[in-house]
């Protein structure tokens, strides 16, 4: 699991042993580029996007340099290849399946005292639909933007009938509150990235992932001690400590929006095909619904009568 996603773990927007770009070397004239390893990296063997003799972009008829005007070499083509606004519109089409889906389920899954119990379960039924379809997407060689739209689609439903629930039996507003910290996180780190401010690399990989993985297992062992031993587990999801684990797991939210704003920067540069747009607004989908989750945790952890 890459950058928490494991769709940047696939074909496309890393290598086997760590990030594209991290051990970057300086190219002549141009930005750092790693080499070694990068899926990205022109000209470097087990690249599956380095100009191979059968690319129909590997030979661009008008780079050639004027020889009787002396104009310089034109870039490579370009056609074909990821783009920034590739990423943008699949990532706002996949987010607004998302959320029309998740308006559907609050609007047509009541949750007062009759049909809580249908809705959640409902809920629950979407939610497992879609980490089904998020799995198989993340194991396939290729975005299948199908896969993608559907898993956005349950997705919804589950966060619908959670917001609902949250929002009309736990803390009114809870659900605008955690958007709107989800939209913060989202435009701080992007604005933190661009400016230089977070630096992703090895270092930063490592410290992630282990806090990532730390994180996951103490929620694992709470939620078994929970369902063997009754109430709240351990106490990482309520009170004091629940809002203490539901910082932790924004912030590390945010870190994760670093390494997937960092894979597809390293994809952009290194000439990605089009198709691998969908993979960046999958892998962006997933951390956005993560933070959301954990904001909409926190808001019911203060709001909570317990």
């Amino acid at each position: 699991m890459r950058s928490r996603n494991p769709v940047f773990s696939r074909r496309g927007f890393s290598r086997d042993n760590g990030y594209a770009g991290f051990n970057a070397a300086p190219q002549a004239g141009g930005p750092a580029v790693a080499t070694q390893g990068n899926p990205y990296a022109q000209g470097t063997q087990g690249n599956p996007y380095a100009q191979p003799a059968d690319n129909p972009y590997a030979q661009n008829p008008y780079a050639q340099q004027d020889l009787q005007y002396g104009t310089a070499p034109q870039a490579p083509a370009t056609t074909g290849r990821m783009t920034m606004d590739d990423v943008v519109i699949r990532t706002g089409s996949t987010l607004g399946v998302l959320v029309v889906t998740a308006a559907l389920a609050w609007a047509l899954l009541p949750v007062d005292d009759a049909n809580i119990g249908r809705s959640y379960g409902i809920g629950i039924g979407a939610a497992l639909i879609g980490m089904v379809l998020a799995l198989v997407q993340s194991f396939k060689r290729k975005a299948s933007p199908a896969l993608i739209l559907s898993y956005a689609a349950f997705e919804g439903v589950f966060l619908g009938v959670v917001s609902s629930v949250v929002d009309n039996r736990i803390a009114d507003g809870a659900a605008m509150q955690a958007v709107i910290g989800t939209m913060a996180v989202f435009a701080g780190v992007l604005i933190a990235y661009k400016a230089g401010w977070i630096r992703v690399n090895r270092r930063f990989y490592g410290f992630v992932m282990a806090a990532a993985l730390g994180f996951v297992f103490l929620m694992m062992v709470n939620l078994l001690f929970a369902v063997f031993g009754g109430g709240d587990g351990l106490g990482f999801r309520s009170g004091a400590l629940g809002v203490v684990f539901g910082i932790v797991g924004v912030i590390l939210g945010a870190c994760f929006l670093a390494l997937d704003f960092k894979q597809v920067e390293d994809g952009l540069a290194y000439g990605a095909p089009r198709e691998e747009a969908w993979l960046a607004a999958f892998g962006l989908t997933l951390t956005l619904v993560w933070i959301y989750l954990e904001f909409l945790r926190l808001i019911a952890i203060l709001n909570s009568n317990d």
